[in-house]
């Protein structure tokens, strides 16, 4: 069989997976229903897609390629898919087979031009590690390239030979069942595939560019110039193309490695928080962010003895595999820093708000059942670490996560730019924190980041929360916006108005829910007004004059309107 028949055969395999699968969901999910056989259809819906799940497994691991990419994709995504979908995927990235030495030597010697021996002074058979587009290679450079670069020990990685075409094949598959998709409305009408599909097929492409990944490696390590903590290896560009990557070897304790970190006096809940604190300070800081934060792809880097000095700290973050980069654009790291400061304050309209703002969400979207559901959600959860959720009564968790999902469901949401690969990030990085450490609570490793993004004139966000605040004033002598926490509290059900006794209590409700809003807006207006007034003078007195009008509502309000309301 020819390699193109090979590759015709594969986009029909594909094809034939995606179509028998959509046949039979179809048929449960569209079919029964119009008989009234509802049921039948829910009761084994987690048993169907455990079994999709499993035969994707397996057509991923024998196809591999970017089936495997898929597969890792969907693997991470705890946040929206059941853990019988995510446990059938864990493990894709390990179970990829090693391509044959003879091919990759053959490969390799094509892109150098030159011998392997000749190359590297050795060069081990024996992969490191396979992945779905290349394998790594241990190796050392020749005694003057050495003498060159300060250091002999090498990892090489190596495109696997023919990929480029099969990632093409797999994209044309892929883009033939998105546009199947896309004519269910239920799916057209909360996602738009083929846009996705296009930014996972940029991803994929610039994934196999060697030489773009060891320009991120280089600008990766500059951004932590001056973070001890956080490090890249080296890139030997004399011996890297576009199909070979040659890097420093930077193996040490792989950052799950629960023991091995033990045995070297880490402690794996501060591995936990400084990861934390590294992959937030590349999403809101950098605004570029390694988007594949896996167990493989970290090493925790004990100090060496002989090196170290006062200033050295005890071990160190080492990043690596950087084909998967995402950046994150100017308007949409605003909106993520509101969210995160959102988030912190487990205020749920103003995170549904910034969500809104980034075009996550569409603006003609009604938002209430989503703040309802992510007020509940801090209510109830926010709080909780990991172990305590998982005493949570399993019926609970199950019982809101599936009220949770109907919400989410239901909204008319679109990924922006680059979006899919931030989910990924924190997906990703939450996992790994929460399995180095079981009490790690992602509120609590948000709380003082975002007290930081609050405290960074230099980056503007001051002076946008001071703009909110004099926005909310504004609103607050417009429309009655206050009064959207007591319809939240009706929508709950946790106020009733039935009688006009409780009409008139329900008044007063709302004149104490608007003077405590004032008492915060003037608090956020004197506070803006007062950080700004160091680097613009002018809108800082604007700020501190405009907080005496809610000042005054929250001292005065209630008195004015005692004798009518009571």
């Amino acid at each position: 069989m020819t390699d193109t028949r090979q590759l015709r055969a594969r986009y029909r395999r594909i094809l034939r997976f995606a179509a028998r699968y959509m046949v039979l969901e179809w048929w449960f999910e569209l079919v029964l229903p119009r008989f009234g056989l509802e049921r039948i259809a829910a009761r084994r819906r987690l048993a169907r897609a455990a079994h999709i799940a499993r035969n994707f497994h397996g057509l991923a691991v024998d196809l591999g390629g970017l089936m495997i990419k898929v597969g890792q994709f969907m693997s991470s995504r705890l946040d929206v898919l059941p853990s019988e979908i995510t446990r059938e995927l864990e493990g894709l990235q390990d179970e990829v087979p090693a391509v044959d030495f003879q091919l990759i030597k053959e490969s390799a010697e094509r892109e150098l031009g030159i011998p392997l021996e000749r190359a590297f002074a050795h060069f081990d058979p024996v992969p490191v590690a396979a992945a779905s587009f290349g394998q790594v290679h241990r190796a050392r450079l020749t005694g003057a390239e050495a003498s060159d670069v300060g250091f002999a020990d090498v990892v090489v990685k190596v495109q696997r030979p023919g990929i480029a075409d099969i990632i093409e094949v797999d994209l044309a598959a892929l883009r033939r069942v998105a546009a199947w998709l896309s004519r269910v409305r239920f799916v057209s009408s909360r996602v738009d595939l083929p846009a996705l599909l296009e930014e996972f097929a940029i991803i994929s492409l610039r994934e196999i560019d060697y030489l773009n990944e060891g320009s991120n490696a280089e600008r990766f390590a500059e951004n932590f110039a001056d973070d001890a903590r956080v490090e890249a290896p080296e890139v030997v560009w004399e011996r890297s193309t576009r199909r070979i990557l040659t890097l420093a070897d930077a193996t040490a304790i792989k950052i799950n490695d629960h023991e091995r970190l033990r045995a070297a006096g880490i402690d794996p809940a501060e591995v936990a928080d400084e990861l934390s604190r590294a992959m937030f300070e590349q999403l809101f800081m950098h605004r570029f962010f390694h988007a594949d934060p896996h167990p493989g792809n970290i090493f925790v880097t004990p100090a060496d003895p002989q090196r170290a000095d006062s200033t050295t700290p005890d071990w160190t973050l080492t990043f690596i595999d950087f084909g998967m980069m995402g950046e994150v654009p100017e308007n949409l790291s605003r909106g993520l820093q509101r969210l995160i400061i959102a988030a912190a304050a487990r205020d749920a309209p103003g995170l549904v708000a910034s969500v809104r703002d980034m075009g996550i969400l569409l603006r003609t979207a009604e938002t209430a059942p989503l703040e309802r559901a992510m007020g509940e959600l801090f209510d109830r959860f926010g709080g909780m670490g990991f172990t305590e959720l998982q005493q949570v009564d399993p019926q609970e968790f199950r019982a809101f996560g599936n009220e949770f999902s109907e919400v989410v469901r239901t909204m008319p949401f679109q990924l922006p730019e680059n979006f899919l690969l931030i989910i990924r990030a924190i997906s990703v990085t939450s996992g790994v924190a929460s399995d180095l450490n079981p009490g790690y609570n992602v509120w609590t490793a948000i709380e003082p980041f975002a007290a930081r993004l609050a405290r960074d004139e230099g980056g503007g966000t001051v002076r946008e929360f001071a703009k909110q605040a004099l926005s909310s004033a504004g609103l607050l002598l417009r429309l009655p916006q206050q009064l959207e926490s007591v319809a939240t509290l009706m929508q709950r059900g946790q106020l009733a108005v039935e009688t006009p006794s409780a009409d008139k209590r329900l008044r007063a409700i709302e004149q104490l829910v608007r003077r405590v809003l004032s008492a915060v807006l003037f608090t956020a207006l004197l506070l803006g007004g007062i950080l700004l007034r160091s680097t613009d003078p002018t809108l800082g007195l604007v700020l501190m004059i405009g907080s005496a009008l809610p000042l005054a509502h929250a001292l005065f309000a209630g008195v004015l309107n005692r004798n009518r309301l009571f």
